[in-house]
């Protein structure tokens, strides 16, 4: 069962900012919709 738990999470894509659609350099698995420039 954690096997699969580890496998879904390695093959999330990266996620992008919900304000410029850049792709956000932290975890896939976060709870942030926005990168650094936009959260300023």
């Amino acid at each position: 069962m954690i096997e699969n738990v580890v496998e879904f999470f390695k093959n999330l894509p990266p996620k992008q900012c919900a304000t410029c659609g850049e792709q956000i350099e932290e975890q896939h698995e976060c709870y942030g919709t926005k990168c650094n420039s936009c959260t300023e």
